[in-house]
């Protein structure tokens, strides 16, 4: 009998329901910019998140940050109250809010014992670059400017969210600001030129993304502002030098694998420690489902972060 049938039905029955909706949620192709099935995926990525967001040990406050809603996630056990993450959620930027968010976030708080800030920044087309960005740095701005020191704070993103990450680090390489202490990526999308051999050799074992949905969500972020290849969109090829350390997880069978292999090995060209953390039987942000890999991922990370911040 395999681990899957040995799983009570109930567990079987929720853990089909959420990859139907994750899958809903990464597969809009060629539909991306029209209004019905736009509001349609969107509301598909909240439901999925509402369903898999864990639900005890935290406490969740809901904030403001001028126009920005926000969220924070606070474990009840083992706070630590010196350090923060800021994690900025996936979605291909056109999709993703809040209750998308707390699946990670809630996780992250637990997993680390650090209090989790999530946002909800606005969204393409409506809002193509740079309001993104700008919105992420003006929850960075408050943060730092208020609660925490910058080196305090863990920057953490998934695919999209990952790559507004890495784009925010090298904003504020340019800019001369203080920087974060660590940077958390999970599945990060790094190269929005979709050239890597991935999109070929895992299209056929990846259970969400698409190459279309990739580039039709690319298209929709970068409306015309620029080349998909520039570093603004594609932080893959900015500057690396002196930057935080890194972590990437990623998962073996999904597309975007290569856009997590050439950052470790970007940032392994300039001297920048990065730790890259591969699952074998993982897909697009594995770690947003409630399964024993994501379970066990969770663990690498906390152990991760520990030895980070506490030299365990």
């Amino acid at each position: 009998m395999t681990q899957e049938e040995k799983k009570p039905d109930n567990q079987r029955s929720l853990n089909d329901r959420l990859m139907k909706a994750l899958k809903a949620v990464n597969t809009l192709s060629g539909r991306s910019l029209e209004e019905a099935d736009l509001k349609k995926h969107r509301r598909t990525s909240e439901w999925a998140g509402r369903l898999a967001a864990p639900k005890g040990n935290i406490i969740i406050q809901h904030f403001m940050t001028g126009d920005i809603p926000c969220e924070e996630v606070t474990p009840e056990f083992a706070h630590n109250p010196h350090y923060a993450i800021l994690y900025v959620h996936g979605g291909g930027y056109i999709s993703g809010g809040l209750g998308y968010s707390r699946i990670l976030a809630a996780k992250m708080a637990v997993a680390t014992g650090f209090t989790t800030f999530s946002f909800e920044y606005r969204l393409a087309p409506e809002h193509p670059y740079p309001a993104q960005l700008t919105d992420a740095m003006s929850v960075w701005n408050y943060l730092t400017a208020e609660r925490y020191r910058p080196d305090h704070i863990l920057l953490a993103g998934d695919s999209a969210g990952g790559n507004m990450a890495l784009c925010m680090v090298q904003k504020m390489k340019t800019e001369s600001r203080e920087l974060p202490g660590n940077i958390l990526l999970f599945s990060p999308w790094t190269d929005m030129t979709g050239t890597a051999a991935s999109y070929e050799t895992n299209k056929e074992t990846d259970p969400l993304l698409t190459r279309e949905y990739i580039t039709d969500a690319a298209k929709a972020y970068i409306a015309g502002a620029g080349e998909p290849e520039e570093p603004r969109f594609s932080p893959l090829y900015g500057d690396f030098s002196d930057f935080p350390p890194v972590l990437i997880m990623a998962g073996k069978n999904e597309i975007l694998l290569d856009d997590s292999i050439r950052l470790k090995e970007r940032i392994e060209s300039v001297g920048g420690k990065v730790r890259l953390d591969i699952e074998e039987k993982g897909w697009h942000v594995y770690q947003q489902m409630p399964i024993r890999i994501a379970d066990r991922a969770m663990k690498r990370l906390s152990a991760y972060v520990s030895a980070q911040i506490y030299g365990q």
